[in-house]
């Protein structure tokens, strides 16, 4: 009898250490969220981002990477938001509903501002790759961060240039009334002014055929030696090819909105080799180079396209997210958010850390250019250097 209850104690302590073992191995599901358009005029820089993303995910699930002694098994949530602030909330909450445990996103200001409001009630991480307005991580919201320079910083730096490249040169600004688009002229404006340069203009151009032709008769009316647009690269490219149609001397300038490589193609033949320059938040130094170009060609190899803008940060997003979970253990926001504010991440796109705010410490801007229809790298800072 002795012998048989025994048996049956060391039986039932096999099945139930078994249990335990199977259930500690069990895959802990991580649901990543990343948000912005894939449909609409800027629908290319939404997929850019979902790839760059994707790529991340297949990373982390590649190396199984382990949370709190669990190997964790990483998926990637989509969600389409057309870069209209109302639908950006309803995939917020569609986010939030599914159980993500963090978000990548959203890619325009527009979209981002509104839909942070939502992941701080729920106490989701939300990590922008290219939202660059400051009110987005000025609303007092932990769980906010940004993963480049905002808009004050980049548009600075272009009223910089313009005021020392184009001493004394009648200088137009136009803008497309978006938040992210009103707000990089508005500081540009500001800047050129407080240094002395010559604004003769600063009107509004929302896309479409009449508002362009009215766009490029203020331009011509002005008699504008440099036009500055904030907006994107879809409104910018046929803006700035019916300016170039007489021959006129201008040149262009705008912030990453217009600094893809679609806007080559968008504006056309016609525009004059070295005639944009235009400035991207984020960038790599000589030192990166070889780290970028390598992300660059797997992007190409895994999804056919080239990188428009925003991919790698992106990834380094995701990766970001990952890191903090890992360190703290689990993939619960509320416990993993206190790693997020203290992350040193050396990523694709540089050294990745945040300020009290949640903006990334001394990030980069990168200068370019536009010759024989390529977009071409003129110089890389950092404002702190």
């Amino acid at each position: 009898m002795r012998i048989h209850l025994a048996t049956a104690i060391a039986s039932a302590c096999l099945i139930a250490c078994a249990a335990a073992s199977a259930q500690s191995a069990a895959p802990l599901l991580v649901k990543i969220g990343v948000a912005g358009p894939k449909s609409g005029p800027i629908g290319h820089l939404g997929q850019d981002d979902e790839y760059g993303a994707r790529m991340a995910i297949d990373d982390l699930n590649a190396k199984h990477v382990r949370i709190g002694g669990q190997p964790a098994s990483f998926e990637l949530l989509s969600g389409d938001d057309a870069a209209n602030p109302k639908q950006a909330v309803a995939v917020a909450q569609q986010l939030i509903d599914a159980g993500v445990s963090g978000v990548v996103g959203h890619l325009n200001s527009g979209s981002t501002i509104p839909a942070s409001k939502l992941y701080s009630d729920a106490g989701i991480v939300q990590i922008s790759p290219s939202a660059t307005n400051p009110k987005y991580t000025r609303q007092g919201y932990a769980t906010a961060f940004r993963i480049i320079g905002d808009d004050t910083q980049l548009a600075a730096s272009l009223a910089h240039v313009a005021t020392v490249s184009f001493p004394g040169k009648r200088i137009a600004i136009l803008d497309d009334r978006t938040a992210y688009g009103a707000g990089i002229a508005d500081v540009f404006e500001r800047e050129v002014k407080a240094a002395g340069g010559n604004i003769v203009s600063h009107t509004f151009a929302t896309g479409g055929n009449t508002d362009l032709a009215l766009a490029v008769a203020q331009i011509r009316r002005v008699s504008a030696d440099v036009v500055f647009y904030g907006g994107m690269d879809t409104d910018a490219g046929p803006l700035f090819r019916e300016i170039s149609k007489d021959g006129a001397n201008i040149a262009f300038m705008g912030g990453d909105g217009i600094c893809t490589a679609e806007l080559a193609k968008l504006a056309g033949p016609g525009l004059a080799d070295g005639a944009v320059i235009c400035a991207e938040a984020g960038g790599v130094g000589q030192e990166g180079q070889a780290k970028m170009e390598t992300f660059r060609s797997r992007f190409l190899a895994k999804n056919g396209v080239e990188v428009q803008i925003y991919a790698p940060y992106t990834y380094d997003a995701v990766m970001v997210l990952a890191q903090a979970m890992t360190a703290a253990g689990s993939s619960d926001p509320q416990r993993y958010l206190p790693e997020v504010k203290k992350i040193r991440h050396s990523g694709v796109t540089g050294q990745i850390a945040f300020d009290e705010k949640g903006d990334i410490v001394n990030g980069a801007f990168t200068l370019y250019t536009f010759n024989r229809g390529q977009r071409e790298q003129m110089m890389v800072y950092r404002p702190g250097d």
